[in-house]
């Protein structure tokens, strides 16, 4: 049993002084790198970074007009689709209300421009 005790904590110790080696090995390596090398390619970085993002925003942008147009042309069909349902359900009503009344539609308009003078 008192092995199984002294594993766990020595296993932890030894990943803290593992991770504690390992750090300070490459901070050394990494203070050790050219700065002339470093400044070189830093600046060759940001250079093709610049580049880079420009297209992208670019691309974004073509991207974005393209899908707002198809969206809008979308909502647009839509819209008309809906428009004229709407046009079909009124004439729908108007037919079943004029069957209701008892004769055409024309006789009901007629009936009521009648009662309003």
């Amino acid at each position: 049993m008192s092995q199984r005790d002294g594993f766990g904590s020595g296993f932890l110790a030894g990943a803290v002084v593992g991770g504690v080696f390992g750090g300070v090995i490459g901070a050394l390596i990494a203070s050790r790198r050219d700065p002339e090398l470093l400044t070189e390619e830093e600046a060759e970085l940001t250079d093709s970074q610049l580049e880079a993002k420009k297209i992208a925003a670019k691309r974004r942008q073509m991207k974005a007009s393209e899908s707002e147009s198809i969206g809008i042309e979308t909502a647009r069909r839509s819209l008309e689709d809906k428009i004229a349902q709407l046009n079909a359900t009124i004439d729908e009503v108007r037919k079943q209300l004029g069957n209701v009344n008892g004769g055409s539609p024309q006789a009901s308009n007629e009936r009521t421009l009648t009662k309003d003078s």
